[in-house]
């Protein structure tokens, strides 16, 4: 569909992590001010992104987001007041698989995200201190994750080694097909969420939610866990750093999250849409 005939956004859904924000988890200037200047055009904004709900607390309050907010890849829809929209657990079943599968790999750390906890069995894992700066507080050392399989909302292996984390999605995807989402946030993170935990489903709700009919949405994002919302969404923009098989899968392709690529996308996409006055 050209620029000219696309229907004018009424709402963007972004992604936080390599869109958003830089490597170090800051926004930058730039970025702020467009999100600000989209609110202001009287465009709707949002986040959805794989972190837990209050490691967006900051990153909300700086944008000065005011609506829902889906976290865990849409598997936790987040009221303004804290208060939970949605909430789609992990299987048990699906959740003992996935353990299975990574427990005997050295090289992969395995985290459980339950109840608002980060938990981990090896508080000293090499990736445990970039988890710690992008979210904002430590995790919780636990024995064994078993107490928790009832009430999961997200386990990720994270490797240095982004090809082991390919031949894991590959292995684990057929194991828990129709019972989870098994997705590479980014290289480094392998994300398993249950089944109604994707962006996509989170950009419906979200649409309807609003009021808004899904050829007025827009989805921005970088990761493999994206191209879920890309498909429900009228106007799809991939970051200009993410993957090849995530760029294919956008309408358009902006600049890298070092290059303000979402301010750019917001800029000349959005806010310069051609009937944009007309709403």
């Amino acid at each position: 569909m050209s620029e000219l005939t696309r229907a004018p956004i009424r709402f963007l859904l972004s992604d936080m992590d390599g869109t958003l924000l830089l490597p170090d988890h800051s926004l930058s200037r730039r970025t702020i001010e467009a999100v600000r200047s989209l609110r202001e055009a009287g465009v709707l904004f949002s986040l959805a992104t794989g972190r837990p709900p209050k490691a967006m607390l900051q990153q909300i309050e700086a944008l000065g987001v005011d609506l829902p907010t889906a976290a865990f890849n849409g598997g936790t829809l987040v009221n303004p007041d804290g208060s939970i929209l949605v909430a789609h657990y992990l299987p048990a079943t699906a959740a003992l698989t996935a353990l299975a599968l990574f427990a005997d790999r050295s090289d992969v750390e395995v985290w459980v995200f339950s109840g608002g906890d980060w938990l981990l069995k090896d508080p000293d894992g090499p990736m445990v201190p970039r988890e710690q700066h992008g979210l904002g507080y430590p995790p919780v050392v636990v024995d064994s994750f078993e107490p928790y399989l009832e009430r999961i909302d997200k386990i990720v292996a994270t490797s240095n080694n982004a090809d082991l984390l390919i031949e894991l999605e590959a292995l684990l995807l057929p194991k828990v097909q129709e019972q989870a989402q098994v997705s590479r946030s980014q290289p480094v993170y392998l994300d398993v969420t249950a089944m109604q935990a994707n962006k996509g489903a989170a950009l419906a709700t979200l649409a309807e939610f609003l009021g808004v009919p899904l050829e007025h949405t827009a989805a921005l994002g970088d990761g493999g866990n994206d191209p879920a919302m890309f498909h429900q969404a009228g106007l799809s923009i991939a970051m200009g750093q993410a993957e090849e098989a995530v760029k294919r899968q956008a309408d358009v392709v902006t600049g890298a999250n070092t290059e303000d690529g979402a301010a750019q996308a917001i800029e000349q996409y959005i806010l310069n849409h051609p009937h944009r006055a007309a709403l």
